[in-house]
């Protein structure tokens, strides 16, 4: 394969979500349509979503992604968590585009190796690069985006398993200096809590979206450890809320909240979703 078509498969099409063209289009397309946005008062910066599979969080993102409808950026970051064990804190994509089946999505190379630049010069290390990876949670949130964007866009795909608050906080101020430059959003991508009952999960989400809506990504990070609150994408979100904040953004609005129970009926142990939106106010 040359490298100009390098593309990363999708290891998750056709069981996270449809692998058919025509049922993934309807299917997101029917969970944006079906959100019931608050006003927002002014410059979408950038969204959180949950990454289940989209049977699951698929109502949820559906809001978060509503809030994008119409809008045209050349470039998105979409920052995940990497579930699997991996020695370096900051991963990318060796690959040139993703594959999902509403087409591909290319990857601003460009992009990717300035911000690797400024994170060495800062930092010391930078983004490792990783062949095939088989990460759902910057996968599943491609969909979305390539129904609810009024044009075609580039990636940068961040996956981070850093939890080092200054370390975050770096990447935030280095990820705005990148998008400053362009037309540009930010996507964060978590669910919250993980196999509690619903009543607990309930307040634990209550607690972490409260700390996400105070725009305040020190909490974020800590709520885990005191116990208090839980995103499996916490360091994702505090780059985002970061990065946000040097874009101008001053307001997070959170849009919906609901778990897997809310769709199995199971309400035993149950994942918590969110979804919110970070705005620049007019």
């Amino acid at each position: 394969m040359s490298k100009a078509h390098d593309i990363r498969p999708s290891p998750i099409a056709g069981q996270w979500y449809p692998g058919n063209y025509t049922r993934l289009a309807e299917s997101v397309d029917a969970y944006i349509a079906n959100a019931r946005l608050p006003s927002l008062q002014g410059k979408v910066i950038a969204i959180i979503a949950p990454h289940a599979g989209h049977i699951y969080s698929g109502p949820v993102a559906g809001y978060a992604f509503a809030a994008l409808r119409g809008l045209s950026p050349k470039l998105v970051a979409v920052v995940s968590p990497l579930h699997e064990f991996h020695s370096q804190p900051l991963l990318t994509s060796a690959h040139n585009a993703y594959a999902t089946p509403l087409g591909e999505v290319p990857i601003d190379l460009q992009a990717v190796e300035e911000l690797d630049g400024l994170l060495r010069s800062q930092l010391g290390y930078g983004l490792h690069r990783i062949q095939r990876d088989r990460e759902h949670s910057l996968e599943i949130e491609l969909p979305f985006l390539q129904r609810a964007l009024a044009e075609p866009f580039q990636l940068l795909p961040i996956m981070v398993r850093a939890t080092d608050a200054h370390d975050l906080q770096v990447l935030g101020s280095t990820l705005s200096r990148v998008l400053g430059k362009r037309s540009s959003l930010l996507v964060a991508s978590s669910d919250l809590s993980h196999f509690y009952p619903q009543s607990i999960a309930n307040a634990l989400d209550e607690e972490m979206l409260r700390r996400i809506e105070a725009f305040d990504p020190r909490t974020v990070l800590s709520a885990e450890d005191e116990g208090k609150g839980f995103a499996c994408g916490r360091s994702a979100i505090a780059a985002v809320l970061w990065a946000a904040e040097d874009l101008g953004a001053d307001q997070v609005q959170i849009l919906h909240h609901a778990t897997s129970g809310d769709v199995t009926g199971d309400f035993s142990q149950v994942v918590g979703y969110g979804a919110a939106v970070v705005i620049k106010s007019a």
